[in-house]
């Protein structure tokens, strides 16, 4: 079991956790949930001894972590994936945190296997994907068979099969009797793992409670009813009758209507009383991640808002990238670019119809800027005579070396 009391812990002026008191019980996977910065990973690294509380105590099986006997043997954790000598090997990672706590080298192949990194074994954690080296911290967790597990994030970067495979293990691990502590921001995932919840905000215990008892404390169910369209008499007749009862009738934006304070069968009385067919009469009961929102909505940090894009200036009409070429140029292609001297492609590289191109004027001296057969620029080196400090250009003749290399051979 893990306990917290009175946890507080401060950085400088910064107060990261304040008077968290808290129980972990053995059997029941625990959701350690929060805003980001309500200081779930600080709370995570006290209780293994990583960072040291400001005032209170947090303990495991009554010691803190420091005073455990191997406490390799009796604390297993998952707080930071990447934190791996990225040229080891897998196994000879495993194989270093083994000796370290006295576990047998064999144990290390079981738990890769366990993992399911049998084939990457050999190779170096560098080269491991995020969710590779999720399933690497979580081998490191098992390694010692522990009584008590902690995993903050752990589905992170895991595929549908690994997020499946990490939801059964952990119950798996609760269902033998040992103490699961897991955090994650995904509630629909904790829906479907978590037994029992812990949530902080801003340092604080904000519920300690089972999932089901949290959402029921923090959401509101409500009915679902449709009313066939062409009665359009029929929601008016139904919302005076729930009215009358202590009901609420709010349209939704799929045609249908959600309605509160009452429960469904009485709602299906009223709507039999007041002459009204319905086409639906569905419950509906809040997520965890509804629940959640409500709850912390005022412990969040770190808020988004609209992009309203008011300091960006609307494109000009024809600017490339809208669709169409800039008004008074010709499309460009084949290399060359469309304008006085160039023809604009046509279909076959040639000038479009109704295109004149225009000659390019004279440079005197070097011939250049006639235009080719066809109107594209001649195949002509711009500077014959060569420039400045260069030789002349000449075409190589046939069958001449054209390095010094060849020439060499």
């Amino acid at each position: 079991m893990i306990e917290a009391v009175g946890l507080t812990k401060s950085y400088g002026d910064k107060t990261a956790v304040y008077q968290l008191s808290f129980q972990v019980r053995p059997g029941v996977v625990t959701g350690f949930l929060g805003p980001n910065g309500s200081g779930k990973s600080t709370t995570m690294r006290m209780t293994v001894g990583l960072d040291e509380p400001t005032a209170g105590t947090v303990t495991v099986n009554g010691l803190p972590y420091r005073r455990l006997p191997n406490a390799a043997r009796q604390v297993g954790a998952l707080l930071d994936a990447k934190a791996v000598h990225g040229g080891r090997s897998a196994r000879e990672h495993l194989l270093c945190l083994a000796q370290l706590s006295g576990v047998p080298s064999s144990r290390v192949d079981e738990v890769i296997d366990v993992v399911g990194l049998g084939e990457v074994a050999h190779k170096r954690s560098k080269g491991f994907s995020l969710g590779m080296g999720q399933r690497l911290g979580i081998a490191g967790a098992l390694l010692g068979d522990p009584p008590v597990l902690l995993f903050d994030e752990p589905v992170n970067g895991l595929d549908p099969e690994g997020i499946l495979w990490i939801r059964n293990l952990m119950k798996q691990l609760a269902s033998e009797g040992r103490t699961v502590l897991v955090s994650s921001h995904l509630m629909s995932e904790m829906a479907l793992t978590a037994d029992h919840l812990i949530v902080i905000g801003r340092g604080q215990l904000l519920a300690d409670m089972s999932v089901k008892d949290f959402i029921a404390h923090n959401s509101q169910g409500y009915a679902r009813v449709r009313v066939p369209e062409d009665r359009p008499d029929d929601p008016e007749k139904l919302r005076t009758a729930l009215a009358r009862a202590g009901g609420q009738l709010l349209p939704e934006e799929d045609g249908g209507f959600r309605v509160t304070g009452l429960a469904l069968p009485q709602i299906s009385d009223l709507a039999h009383e007041a002459d009204v067919r319905l086409w639906e009469l569905s419950p509906h009961h809040a997520s965890l991640e509804e629940a959640y929102m409500q709850m912390t909505q005022g412990a969040v940090d770190y808020r988004a808002t609209v992009d309203t894009r008011s300091s960006l200036q609307p494109l000009p009409q024809g600017m490339p990238g809208q669709g169409h070429a800039p008004q008074g140029h010709a499309p460009q292609g084949h290399g060359y670019p469309a304008g006085p001297g160039h023809p604009a492609p046509g279909a076959q590289g040639y000038p479009q119809q109704g295109y004149a191109p225009q000659p390019m004027p004279q440079q005197p001296g070097t011939g250049y800027g006639t235009p080719a057969p066809g109107g594209h620029p001649p195949q002509q080196q711009p500077w014959p005579g060569g420039a400045p400090g260069t030789q002349p250009y000449a075409a190589p003749t046939p069958g001449a070396p054209t390095s010094d290399s060849e020439a060499a051979r």
